[in-house]
């Protein structure tokens, strides 16, 4: 029997409680969903309800039209990950395979533009939206996000993974670049655009502060604006807000279990090199 090592005890005790900390809110939350009012806000909290109850999701349910909210999430998500897909795999192979002038330069400058906040930038695109006539819209929810620098950083280091010589190869044998980039590199970049895909879907899928501007009305709202039904002046129900975020987040979890590995496996071939 081998003997275990102080040093590997820690390290999984570290990542264990890691584990524990990251899962804890998740887990409070869908045990806030099953109280009741008295139970959500009592001090000292009350670790678990005394008779869990569903009645959080069923008042969900009829306040707010969720199955609206879901089909609004879903066609902004599959869309904008649609389209940021075939931007990114163009834009990374232009960047690891054409040669022209100052490319390297350029990407720098793109790779810097990173460093903006997020939040700088809404004020431009939301001035944008309103010229364009495109406010309270799904439109709106999409075409600021139709792109991504950091996508296209993984992806290209990934494409310069790749060798000159199946590129040369190719060339001899007839393949233009587009055959090239379709039939020989993407098959070959699949976790890689595995990975973009899901973390490009999870992104659109919360996107909240975004929909908050954009959107006005009930019929174009998602499922992260959607949870505002369970705000009122009188001040907010956290176990129906509770159970309405478990509606909101449980899709996200599961996809995430089921992807884990792919989005872990493509960060890490994709960002090593460059």
């Amino acid at each position: 029997m081998k003997k275990i090592k102080f040093g590997t005890i820690a390290r999984y005790t570290l990542l264990a409680i890691g584990g524990i900390i990251m899962i804890f809110p998740f887990i409070w939350m869908l045990i806030s969903s099953l109280k009741t009012w008295a139970e959500c806000g009592s001090m000292p909290p009350t670790w678990w309800p005394k008779d869990p109850t569903f009645e959080n999701y069923v008042y969900a349910f009829k306040t707010a039209p969720f199955l609206k909210y879901f089909r609004n999430s879903l066609i902004v998500t599959v869309v904008c990950t649609s389209i940021t897909m075939i931007n990114t795999i163009l834009c990374a192979f232009t960047f690891s395979r054409l040669k022209f002038p100052g490319r390297d330069l350029i990407f720098s400058i793109m790779v810097s533009l990173m460093m903006i906040p997020y939040e700088m930038l809404i004020i431009t695109n939301y001035t944008t939206i309103v010229k364009l006539k495109l406010y309270d819209t799904l439109a709106a929810l999409i075409i600021p996000f139709t792109s991504s620098i950091f996508y296209t950083y993984i992806l290209r280091n990934f494409f310069l993974s790749i060798p000159d010589s199946l590129y040369y190869s190719a060339r001899i044998d007839g393949a233009s670049n587009w055959q090239y980039l379709w039939e020989v590199m993407v098959p070959i970049a699949k976790p890689s655009l595995v990975t973009i895909g899901l973390l490009n879907a999870l992104t659109c899928w919360n996107s909240f502060m975004w929909s908050i501007l954009v959107v006005g009305s009930v019929e174009n709202r998602t499922l992260p604006f959607g949870l505002f039904a369970f705000t009122d002046q009188a001040g907010v129900r956290f176990e129906r807000l509770m159970a309405g975020s478990s509606i909101v987040v449980i899709p996200v979890i599961i996809l995430f279990l089921f992807c884990r590995k792919q989005i872990v496996t493509g960060v890490s071939k994709g960002g090593l090199k460059g």
